[in-house]
């Protein structure tokens, strides 16, 4: 199903900045890159630096920043050219593949597998992903966690049709969690950390062993076809980032908690089991996306068979 650009209008609207939907829908021609983010991770951190600003104005060009509160919109954009770059986990860019988007996949954190989670209430008699069956489970529609619940519940005999699946995003899927309106919630850092913090919510299970939980920077074609240099200097910056991260954790909540209004300790909670070190896409990590996606295909939830590799920048990240 090809996401067209009134279907991404409808899905953001009131939700981004006017001027920045009026931007160059086309794809960018002048020396500026569009960048999506989300509400946490490496890019709010850099967002807030000002280091990519300087750095691009080395190069003569400049930056545009709109927030989304999902992957799956995020890159509704993208294919939309409303952004021209942007991150999000492991099941976002294969639902865009599959719906002919413009995507390239421009290199990758490593594992982080302990940043998603299965999540239930502390008084919940549901003690195992067996205890799913027949169950009402909450999450984000082609996120990251699509993906774990679905090899969650293989690992548990269980399939995808064993249990009822309710579509929210995080801020809904939190609201239906905590009034009991779903029975688990499937949910990535750092809303995984504030629900475990806030209200003791039990985690059921997380991803180690059994997804890797990558995320991955991603743009458009022509971002990657015209302006090689700016996305060099693009992950350089954000490698800077990594390292300031994961050697000064709890500098890095401070920074980002008045942003995203989440305390500092849960902060430093979630960024512990995140993951750092930007690289390129290696055959490996290929093919645990390929194994994604035709996981995917496989259950009917993209509508045709995509090739990771028929997206992935050749050459260094």
């Amino acid at each position: 199903m090809k996401i067209t650009r009134r279907a991404f209008t409808a899905v953001v609207a009131g939700a981004i900045a006017t001027p920045l939907m009026q931007v160059r829908l086309a794809g960018a021609t002048d020396k500026v890159v569009r960048i999506g983010y989300q509400k946490y991770g490496t890019l709010v951190l850099l967002k807030g630096k000002g280091l990519l600003e300087k750095k691009l104005k080395s190069i003569d060009y400049t930056v545009e920043w709109t927030e989304f509160p999902g992957g799956p919109q995020l890159l509704e954009a993208l294919n939309a050219g409303a952004v021209d770059f942007g991150s999000t986990g492991e099941t976002p860019p294969i639902f865009a593949q599959a719906a002919n988007a413009p995507l390239v996949y421009i290199a990758h954190e490593p594992p982080a597998p302990r940043g998603e989670a299965i999540l239930v209430p502390k008084d919940s008699p549901i003690k195992s992903v067996a205890d799913l069956k027949g169950k009402k489970v909450a999450f984000n529609k082609g996120s990251n966690v699509h993906y774990l619940l679905v090899r969650a519940l293989e690992e548990a005999g269980l399939t995808y049709e064993d249990v009822e699946p309710s579509f929210l995003a995080p801020a809904d899927g939190r609201a239906a969690f905590e009034k009991g309106a779903v029975d688990a919630w499937v949910i990535w850092d750092p809303f995984q950390a504030a629900a475990e913090v806030a209200i003791e919510a039990r985690e059921l299970r997380n991803g180690e062993g059994i997804v890797p939980n990558h995320q991955f920077y991603l743009g458009t074609t022509s971002l990657v076809d015209g302006h090689a240099q700016a996305i060099d200097v693009l992950i350089d910056a954000i490698s800077e980032i990594d390292e300031w991260t994961k050697s000064d954790t709890a500098a890095a909540a401070a920074e980002l908690s008045p942003s995203v209004g989440i305390p500092e300790p849960v902060l430093v909670k979630a960024l512990e089991r995140q993951s750092y070190g930007i690289k390129s896409l290696d055959d490996a990590v290929v093919a645990q996306q390929q194994s994604i996606a035709d996981t995917f295909f496989k259950l009917k939830l993209i509508p045709k068979k995509v090739t990771i590799a028929d997206a992935v920048r050749k050459g260094k990240a």
